[in-house]
């Protein structure tokens, strides 16, 4: 057959500027063309790891959606099975690192469940009334109208004192959660719910004070479009604070770690929430972020100064930070 074509050819060539070879030149180049708009359609399908699995880069953020969708209504009560409480002292920790002062306003992405927000509140309402009682100790006798003047600072609203968190998160469902145990938790005031891509956050520039992201940016298609997305909304002098799971400084524990992770947790995920797949997703894409100092390198890359990370728990999870200029 392949020398049937070769001698319809040749004899095709041999008409010369004939009709034959107008339309030989015209189908050749045709063929050219398809060739390779089909070569440069499956170079622009770009891949990216959907936990061990690699997927094309356009499925992945419908894939974790439906992740978070499926264990929303589960989040809170997986999240103290896994990790026997230890999230809760992990989100204290970061809390603590920012240290917000009142008026101070944050934007807490991929933050659904409104963990970070509320411990954000919780913070500044203490902060202030730790103020007001040095206030009232350091006047030796105080009056009735002073102490009178304390206890009307205390009912303060948080939206008062000027404090106000942003909870923006791509997955209606996980907003959802977390607007219930708003209600349930009596936080009515300061705070925000904003359905949006932390890849394409829908703020202004230079809007916020704080910009965190609590076990949310190893999810995302793209991390180095998270942390520009961060630059850009953050105000000169803000900063950035990113808890993450990442890689665990000692052997022992390392080994101990990964057999808690990949036979324990998808088990629990089964038996508390019917659902295997997910959290073994979740388990997958913990081993699959970047470990501390390449993070640290992202950071930098993104236009962030005096990058820096903190481990917690022999790095099984570690805080980022870095500050816009």
């Amino acid at each position: 057959r392949v020398s049937r074509k070769m001698a319809v050819c040749r004899s095709l060539r041999s008409f010369g500027a004939g009709p034959w070879s107008g339309l030989f030149t015209c189908r050749r180049k045709f063929a050219v063309c398809i060739s390779v708009r089909v070569h440069s359609g499956s170079a622009e399908e770009k891949h990216t790891h959907f936990g061990f699995e690699s997927v094309p880069e356009s499925e992945k953020a419908e894939k974790v959606y439906r992740v978070f969708k499926n264990v929303a209504k589960n989040y809170d009560i997986m999240n103290d099975a896994m990790s026997l409480g230890i999230h809760r002292l992990w989100k204290d920790a970061l809390i603590r690192m920012m240290n917000p002062l009142p008026g101070t306003k944050l934007l807490d992405v991929a933050g659904g469940t409104g963990d970070i927000a509320f411990r954000f509140m919780d913070y500044l309402r203490l902060q202030h009334e730790r103020q007001s009682r040095q206030a009232i100790k350091s006047c030796q006798s105080p009056s009735w109208q002073q102490i009178s003047d304390f206890y009307e600072q205390q009912n303060k609203s948080d939206s008062d004192l000027g404090s106000k968190a942003v909870i923006c998160d791509i997955n209606k469902e996980m907003l959802k959660v977390g607007k219930q145990k708003a209600e349930q938790l009596n936080y009515t005031e300061g705070l925000s719910w904003v359905v949006g891509n932390a890849e394409e956050l829908p703020f202004d520039d230079d809007k916020f004070d704080v910009y965190t992201i609590a076990f949310g940016i190893r999810n995302v298609t793209h991390v180095d479009h998270v942390l520009q997305e961060a630059y850009r909304v953050l105000k000169p002098g803000g900063r950035f604070l990113c808890l993450e799971f990442s890689k665990v400084q000692n052997p022992i524990i390392s080994r101990l770690y990964d057999l808690y992770s990949f036979q324990v947790i998808p088990v629990l995920g089964e038996v508390i929430a019917a659902d295997w797949k997910s959290y073994q997703y979740l388990v997958e894409s913990i081993r699959r972020f970047p470990d501390q100092d390449e993070f640290k390198g992202m950071i930098e890359d993104a236009g962030f100064y005096k990058a820096e990370y903190n481990n917690l728990t022999s790095g099984i999870v570690a805080v980022h930070s870095g500050f816009k200029l």
